[in-house]
């Protein structure tokens, strides 16, 4: 994505852009753009979704209603406090999906990030997930791979105790770890709408998912300057929990090198 912290004014164009056939003509040009005074928004996707017409036509409209809103709230702005935007300054507004996975030619795992620059001591960046399913054509959680993912179940709380461990690993490796501060555990809860945005982890097994990553936005679980997170599960881990749709989907090891879907 594009890091603009201002942007020189210009009238108001709004366009939905035609998405080619063909992904090597898609280059970085935004799905949708925004124009205003007061503020400039894109909604980007990447090549793998272009290709999954409902699955485009699912993101598009959820980034044509947040785009909407980002206008709107920046031009409300604009005529309440115009010093903001003074000497041609705008807000930058951007968000980008892109696939992490595709699990038994299925599962399509997503990661959107969503970056803003309102004028305030730096910009500010959030994570979120979803998993499709192409064969019902809708979005779905990871509870159908799973025998019982209630709130504080067996298998969210060892989830959650897997979770805590791999950030551990990561903040000592960062060098940010610090032994007498447990309070960022605290955002890592044992149930589902609290533990984390996950998506489903590529594996070395063809059509398999080795386990479970979750996206920790900054400030999320560390200070803004550690920056964002992610905590890997392997699903060996949760071979316990798993239902039968579970078992079918899991296996192997996670890569060491990443490979776009």
């Amino acid at each position: 994505m594009l890091r603009r912290l201002f942007v020189l004014p210009s009238i108001l164009a709004v366009s939905i852009l035609g998405l080619p056939a063909s992904p090597a003509q898609a280059g970085p040009t935004p799905a949708i753009s925004i124009k205003t005074k007061a503020v400039e928004v894109s909604v980007s996707i990447d090549d793998a979704i272009r290709e999954r017409n409902d699955l485009k036509a699912d993101l598009l409209n959820e980034g044509k209603r947040w785009a909407d809103r980002a206008r709107r709230e920046a031009d409300g702005e604009f005529k309440t406090s115009p010093d903001l935007f003074r000497d041609g300054r705008r807000w930058a507004q951007e968000r980008d999906y892109a696939v992490t996975s595709v699990i038994a030619g299925r599962y399509v795992s997503i990661l959107r990030t969503d970056y803003s620059f309102t004028g305030g001591a730096h910009p500010n960046t959030e994570l979120e997930t979803l998993i499709w399913d192409e064969q019902a054509k809708k979005r779905i959680s990871i509870r159908p791979f799973f025998s019982d993912l209630s709130d504080n179940s067996r298998a969210m709380m060892d989830i959650q105790k897997a979770i805590i461990a791999s950030l551990t690993a990561e903040k000592k490796a960062r060098g940010t770890w610090e032994p007498d501060n447990r309070d960022w555990m605290k955002a890592i809860e044992p149930s589902l709408l609290k533990i984390g945005a996950v998506v489903l982890e590529p594996s070395t097994e063809a059509g398999k998912s080795s386990g479970l990553t979750f996206h920790y936005s900054p400030y999320a679980v560390g200070a803004y300057a550690e920056g964002a997170y992610t905590a890997f599960v392997p699903w060996r881990a949760l071979r316990p929990h798993l239902s039968a749709e579970g078992l079918a989907i899991f296996g192997g090891d996670k890569p060491k090198e990443q490979k776009k879907p």
